[in-house]
C-alpha cells in the first residue's frame, strides 16, 4: 500500500520525526527513509534507539493514529494506481492487499476505492513475521485460493521486494521513494502508469522487464 498504490511516505517521516521530537530525539528523512517497507514493530525497535520511551506496540500505534488522521483528510494516489486497480477490477482479476500498515490506516484506502477492489486484505498487524519475511504474501496467496506462484506482487521497498520473491510470486518493484536494486527474477518499472494486464501476464509467464537500467 504505503509507496507502491499510495504515497503516504512523508506522512510516514512526518509522524516519525515528530514523535521522536515530542521524546527529545531528532529525526531527519534519511533515516525514516530506512525504515521503508519494514514492519513497524521492527521500525519501532529504530526509533527507542533514538530516544523513544515507548513499547514497540505503543510506537506502532502511535504512529498509525498520525498517518491514519492524515489519510483521512486526503489519500495520496501514486499515478496510474486507482486506473490499473479499476481495470483489474473490470476484468474480473482477483487481487489482495499486503502491507505491513495496521488495519486502522487501510480502512482509510478501502474507503476510497470501489466495493471489491480487493478481495483480500492482510495487514501488518494480523501476521506473526512481517516482510520481509515471505509469509504476507503467502497469507494472502492462501486467502485467495491460489498458488503464490500465480500470483504478480508489485512492491516499492526493498522489505517488501524480498518478501514478495521470497514467497515464490512473481515481483515487480515500481521506483518509489527508496532504490530497489536488480535482483535475478525481479522486474523494474519507473511507474503504475506503464503497467497494464498484458505487462502483468508477461512477467508471470517468466518475463523480465526492467525500465530503470542503470539508473538505480
Amino acid at each position: 500500500m504505503d509507496g507502491t498504490i499510495i504515497d503516504t511516505e512523508p506522512y510516514w517521516l512526518a509522524s516519525e520525526a515528530a514523535l521522536v521530537a515530542e521524546h527529545g530525539g531528532t529525526w531527519s528523512d534519511a533515516q525514516g527513509l530506512e525504515l521503508v517497507g519494514m514492519n513497524l514493530l521492527d521500525s519501532a525497535v529504530v526509533l527507542q534507539e533514538h530516544g523513544v520511551a515507548l513499547s514497540r506496540e505503543e510506537i506502532a500505534d502511535d504512529l498509525t493514529r498520525r498517518v491514519a488522521a492524515l489519510l483521512a483528510a486526503e489519500v495520496p494516489w501514486r499515478p496510474g494506481a486507482a486506473e490499473l486497480l479499476a481495470d483489474l477490477r473490470e476484468r474480473g482479476v482477483p487481487c489482495a492487499l499486503v502491507t505491513m500498515s495496521y488495519r486502522e490506516m487501510v480502512e482509510h484506502l478501502l474507503e476510497a476505492l470501489p466495493a471489491g477492489t480487493f478481495e483480500v486484505v492482510v495487514t501488518g498487524d494480523e501476521v506473526e513475521r512481517g516482510k520481509p519475511d515471505p509469509e504476507p504474501y503467502l497469507r494472502a496467496a492462501e486467502l485467495l485460493g491460489v498458488d503464490v506462484a500465480r500470483c504478480v506482487a508489485i512492491e516499492d521497498s526493498r522489505p517488501g521486494v524480498a518478501s514478495a520473491l521470497a514467497s515464490g510470486a512473481a515481483t515487480i518493484a515500481v521506483r518509489g521513494h527508496v532504490p530497489v536494486v536488480q535482483h535475478p527474477g525481479l522486474s523494474r518499472i519507473r511507474s503504475l502508469e506503464t503497467l497494464d494486464v498484458g505487462l502483468l501476464g508477461h512477467v508471470l509467464a517468466g518475463g523480465i522487464v526492467d525500465d530503470l537500467g542503470d539508473d538505480e
